[in-house]
């Protein structure tokens, strides 16, 4: 009985979701992690263990005898990207680059693969800036022994090519191939060695020896575990471009991004040029950062000082304006939030968001109908957006869409080179925000004078609050109603260093 029973949990079939890989041992209707219905399929018998290897390709090594130089970042000389990824690509990572259709994924990546093919150039950047030495230095001395490799599934080389003019990223160790089999992509990686290959993108190649159809969860699997064998024993870095879909989520079996090395999300508005990145995973460096990129005709710009592109450039004070800094991982970003308020002939009054979190804006505008006693706003309608495209949805901003709509309620301009950020509760109190330090170091250095802040968390809080930027004249306050007071009725917050 007992080898019968054994026998029989080894070739037990097992069925898995077509949609995300889910794996189980009986059929249900309706897959448990992705909830598609009828995706569930038998896919064979569970083969019996592995067994050990008698003999070893390669024996486990003392961690001493280890060479980490091997490992170490390399920058490409794209200055945002190298701040995403931790300092530049490291030799054998494979990254999964994923986004929405038109976001720029293949602009940014082709001009990539152009400056790790003109390493040996110092000085030479898709962004205009000067690459220097210590930069360069490494990677440019790899990328001269060996050439980059842009494998291309969805387009032909010449429309590649054509691109590549366009954003000025030609290259003469840049290497083109347009190739939708698997066996043929590998091929080519042999016949070139590359220090970086770019496949874009996973869900359009497909290997002949694996069943199913291109994009589906059992390619993706065998042509991301490949890419992974040939990178590992290459040394070679390797950049698999990913779809997204309607939710927002990688396209493939959440299996993909476990395997690969670092994920990182490439986001935007179609109707703003601001781009960003962000390293969702990152073996090698921080998940915690965000590089910021300007796209237009000739490609993406890196921007290191992106505020311009939030901020409106108005000379005078006008009602219903406020800034605040948000932060996106640990980068300060200056972003504009306007508000206007008008008389509504209609019993519901309609309410307008863009750029900011719907609910959260209505629950502001009670808390200033009960709390601040602004009973206009019951009656009127409401349009707050923020400036530039920027998406806001931290609760920092709290207070400044706060302080926007009670401008423009009121009529009354805010002080001239002020900030706030806090958050406001349904009791009308204002809490502490994360990163006041690196949000007032940026307000000072962006020339505001003005700033209001939650109490308790300054100077006051005693030593253990955050140093207060000279030239910063800083209040702190308990309450809405308190900040509302201070701003619009008593004219510029007084100096909390006084």
């Amino acid at each position: 009985m007992a080898s019968r029973s054994s026998s029989r949990s080894k070739s037990a079939p097992t069925f898995e979701c077509t949609e995300c890989g889910w794996q189980t041992v009986k059929w249900v209707g309706r897959c448990p992690e992705c909830q598609a219905w009828g995706s569930v399929q038998e896919k064979g018998q569970v083969t019996a263990r592995t067994t050990a290897s008698t003999s070893l390709v390669e024996p486990a090594r003392a961690i001493g005898d280890v060479d980490a130089t091997v490992a170490q970042h390399r920058p490409t000389g794209i200055g945002e990207l190298d701040r995403v990824l931790g300092g530049g690509l490291v030799p054998g990572a494979v990254i999964l680059m994923a986004g929405e259709p038109g976001v720029g994924k293949s602009t940014l990546l082709l001009q990539l693969a152009a400056a790790v093919a003109r390493g040996s150039q110092p000085g030479e950047r898709p962004d205009g800036g000067e690459l220097g030495a210590e930069a360069g230095g490494e990677a440019a001395d790899d990328g001269a022994r060996r050439p980059v490799l842009y494998l291309t599934g969805e387009e032909s080389a010449a429309q590649v090519k054509k691109r590549a003019e366009r954003t000025e990223s030609l290259a003469d160790a840049l290497h083109l191939a347009a190739e939708s089999d698997l066996g043929q992509a590998l091929g080519q990686i042999e016949h070139l060695d590359p220090a970086l290959t770019i496949m874009d993108s996973v869900q359009t190649l497909s290997s002949g020896e694996v069943e199913g159809a291109a994009g589906g969860v059992t390619q993706i699997r065998e042509v991301t575990a490949s890419m992974i064998e040939a990178a590992k024993r290459r040394n070679m870095t390797t950049i698999l471009v990913g779809h997204v879909t309607k939710d927002g989520g990688i396209a493939g079996p959440r299996m993909l991004e476990h395997l690969v090395d670092v994920v990182c999300q490439f986001e935007g508005d179609r109707h703003s040029r601001l781009r960003l990145l962000r390293a969702v995973k990152n073996r090698y460096g921080p998940t915690d950062d965000v590089g910021c990129f300007d796209l237009h005709e000739a490609g993406l710009t890196s921007l290191a000082d992106p505020s311009g592109l939030f901020v409106s450039a108005l000379s005078e004070r006008v009602p219903g304006t406020c800034i605040t800094i948000t932060l996106e991982g640990r980068r300060p970003l200056t972003a504009e939030v306007q508000a206007l308020i008008a008389e509504s002939p209609a019993s519901q009054p309609r309410r307008a968001v863009s750029g900011l979190d719907s609910p959260r804006v209505s629950m502001l505008l009670a808390v200033l109908q009960r709390r601040a006693r602004l009973a206009t706003l019951s009656s009127s309608e409401a349009y707050v957006a923020t400036v530039g495209g920027v998406r806001i949805t931290e609760p920092a901003a709290d207070l400044s869409i706060a302080l926007a709509v009670a401008s423009a309620a009121l009529e009354k301009p805010l002080p001239s080179r002020f900030v706030a950020f806090g958050e406001v509760g349904l009791a009308g109190e204002v809490r502490p925000v994360p990163g006041l330090q690196r949000r007032l170091q940026e307000a000072q250095r962006l020339g505001f004078t003005h700033a209001i802040i939650p109490r308790g968390v300054g100077r006051d809080a005693g030593p253990g609050g955050p140093e207060i930027p000279e030239g910063l004249r800083v209040k702190e306050v308990g309450s809405l109603p308190e900040a509302l007071n201070l701003v619009l009725d008593g004219g510029p917050p007084p100096n909390a260093q006084e």
